[in-house]
């Protein structure tokens, strides 16, 4: 069974059409996202549609409940009042621009779901077990925290676009990476295959994809309301 995630594609049309092609060629039995489909980009409903369309199995993400229930903030953790005032814009134009029916879908998405294949459960959620908006980045406090807690074999999660994957004990936490915002210092989309054989024993790998970044880069320069530097972030896969 080969299970492909992906999370964080913040309105970037282009990098999940390429992801999805990607994985054509791979032969996914399933495909799951763990939230995070809008804000930051320019095509919020381009993004949902075609999650929609395909059916893929979505997880709220932070930036999809402040969409879809109004909330104006998405509840990540600005130190500095600059990177807020850019989340409250970008928080503005989604808000805008998506329409009232994928507002609902996004509104109506769990907050977690749990899968089974040959005798392994799957946990899937965007930041931790515990908090929507929680980074579990590797090697962390709150990463070992969350494993010590966990009842099913595998956590998958999004949140810090950033993929990996670290067993804890016989437990697995697999981080998903971004589609379309990574922090990887590379431009590249990026995604993970879980792959569960016959016996019940799995193994993870990290995808990355290359696509035309410039497209969407140049489509927020263009834009009156998203802050130009979204679009170096996209070029350079960074963080700040």
């Amino acid at each position: 069974m080969k299970i492909g995630i992906i999370s964080d594609i913040h309105s970037n049309i282009y990098a999940l059409e390429a992801v999805l092609d990607d994985m054509e060629s791979r032969n996914i039995d399933l495909i799951a996202c763990t939230g995070d489909l809008v804000g930051y980009g320019t095509r919020p409903n381009e993004v949902i549609n075609t999650i929609r369309k395909n059916r893929i199995l979505t997880i709220m993400g932070n930036y999809d409940d402040a969409i879809g229930n109004f909330k104006m903030v998405c509840g990540c953790d600005y130190k500095d009042p600059k990177d807020a005032e850019k989340a409250s814009l970008s928080m503005y134009f989604t808000s805008m621009e998506t329409t009232d029916e994928n507002k609902k879908y996004l509104s109506s998405l769990p907050k977690e779901a749990t899968l089974n294949f040959n005798n392994k459960t799957i946990k899937l959620v965007h930041g931790s077990t515990r908090l929507i908006n929680e980074y579990l980045k590797e090697d962390s406090k709150e990463s070992k925290e969350v494993m010590d807690e966990l009842d099913e074999d595998i956590l998958v999660c999004g949140h810090t676009h950033i993929p990996y994957y670290k067993y804890y004990g016989e437990k697995l936490l697999v981080n998903a990476g971004s589609v379309g915002k990574p922090k990887t210092n590379k431009p590249s989309a990026n995604y993970v295959i879980i792959n569960i054989d016959n016996m019940s024993s799995f193994e993870v790998e990290i995808i990355e994809v290359n696509y035309d970044f410039e497209k969407i880069a140049r489509e927020i320069e263009e834009n009156d309301i998203l802050p130009n530097d979204f679009a170096r972030l996209i070029r350079e896969g960074v963080s700040k």
